[in-house]
Formats: structure tokens, sequence, C-alpha cells
């Protein structure tokens, strides 16, 4: 079994080591025997997305997503697109997963027009929601507590079809209004965590991983890992979360 995983704009679009998620990944798949090949797509580079299985987009700020706006018009968001429908997965984080959705709407009223391969849409405020934060995924997802770090002045709205990825327990999520955290629709995960999420977060990990062999293969094969130093920084991160410590 192998995943073929692409890592869109990694040279604008990592904030926060945003670009842990391809280590984990990659990681968790060797360490099952699973072979693993990442490759960088920037702006201005073309090559068919139909050949890969896993694609990954990190978090960028306002000014950076504007700039990929004229090389997603140039026939790349259309793959990106068709890749959605296609089933493929997708891991998009914070301005990554803004990208997503039909559009960004500054705080001054100018409207950014993004993919549109996901039924939502985000609009700028004054306030930044930024902290450390926690939220349970749904069921679909797996349903266990993720934890992570916020820091958006975008509020995202989820249109019909668009379920989220998870509740919010402690923090702000989508938009600090209905409680809801990120998207999930087909195989795309959206979320607002920054950390990276993943190494702290190893059931997310299995849950996208999962979604990406049951596509290419019919089937996941995930043995067990020895996740015991992950799961006690993930608990440790999220009692002080809950407490309010950090």
């Amino acid at each position: 079994m192998e995943l073929r995983l692409c890592h869109l704009y990694p040279e604008v679009l990592n904030l926060y080591g945003d670009r842990g998620n391809i280590l984990c990944m990659e990681e968790r798949l060797r360490r099952r025997g699973i072979g693993v090949t990442t490759t960088p797509l920037r702006i201005g580079e073309r090559t068919a997305l139909d050949r890969f299985d896993l694609f990954f987009i990190g978090g960028g700020q306002d000014f950076e997503q504007e700039v990929l706006l004229a090389d997603l018009a140039s026939g790349k968001g259309q793959e990106i697109r068709a890749a959605v429908e296609d089933g493929k997965t997708f891991l998009a984080i914070c301005g990554g997963y803004q990208m997503m959705g039909h559009y960004y709407e500054t705080r001054e009223g100018v409207r950014c027009d993004f993919l549109g391969a996901v039924n939502f849409h985000t609009v700028g405020a004054d306030r930044r929601m930024i902290d450390n934060y926690a939220f349970r995924l749904s069921e679909e997802s797996g349903g266990s507590v993720v934890v992570g770090f916020e820091n958006h002045s975008g509020r995202t709205y989820l249109g019909e079809g668009v379920r989220p990825l998870g509740t919010v327990l402690k923090g702000c999520g989508n938009n600090g209004e209905d409680g809801t955290e990120g998207c999930r629709s087909r195989n795309v995960f959206g979320t607002y965590s920054h950390g990276p999420v993943l190494p702290k977060n190893p059931e997310l990990c299995d849950a996208i991983l999962s979604s990406a062999l049951e596509r290419k293969y019919g089937r996941a094969e995930l043995e067990p890992l020895d996740d015991r130093f992950e799961r006690l920084a993930h608990d440790s991160v999220l009692a002080k979360i809950m407490n309010g410590d950090i």
C-alpha cells in the first residue's frame, strides 16, 4: 500500500509550523509499513493532480491568500475542485481552509472569490479569535477531542450540505457564535487548528489517513501504534485549556 501526498503552496501557507502535519502523516504511515511520497506544488508549478491521494494546505495571512488567486485562476483551482468532487482527501488549515470555500470578504467589504470546492464562506471582523482551544470531532471523524491553537479574524459560516468537523469545547472555532469548528465535506477536513494539529491528535491523523486509504484501496489497514507520548502531550494540553491555564 502507498499514499501519494501533495503539499500545496508550501512557500506561502505554512504558519505556526503547519508543515509538521505532513511530517506526522508520513511518520505514522511509515511506522505501519505503508509507502508514502510527498510532492510540494508551489505557485506557478503545474502537474496532474489526479495522481495524488492526499492533499495538504497550510495556513496563511490574508495577503498571502490573495497572492494565490491568479495561480488558482490559471487552471489549478479547477483541478483542485475536481479532486474534491472525486473524493480525494484534503486537510486544509486556517487560510487553506478558508480558501476551499466560496469567498472571503474583508472588513472593508472587499470580496476575494476562492475555490468554491466546499459550500461555505468567510467574513473578516475586527476582533481576532486567538487562543489555545479544544473541540470534539464528529462521530464520522472518530469522535475524539482535539487540542490546537487558533488565530484568525475571519468568521466562517457553513452552508447547506456541509457538516462541522467538530463541536467547540473551549474557544471560538468557526465564528465564535454557533459552536462549530471546521468542516467535513466528502473527504475534505477543514480546521482552524494550528500547532501543528496532528502530532498531539493521533486519532484525527489516522481518520484522515484512513479516508485516503479507503478512497484508493476500498479499505484501510491501520494497525495500532504506541501513542503513549502523543497522548501524554494531548492530555496535558487539554487539561490546561479546560482549566484556563493557557
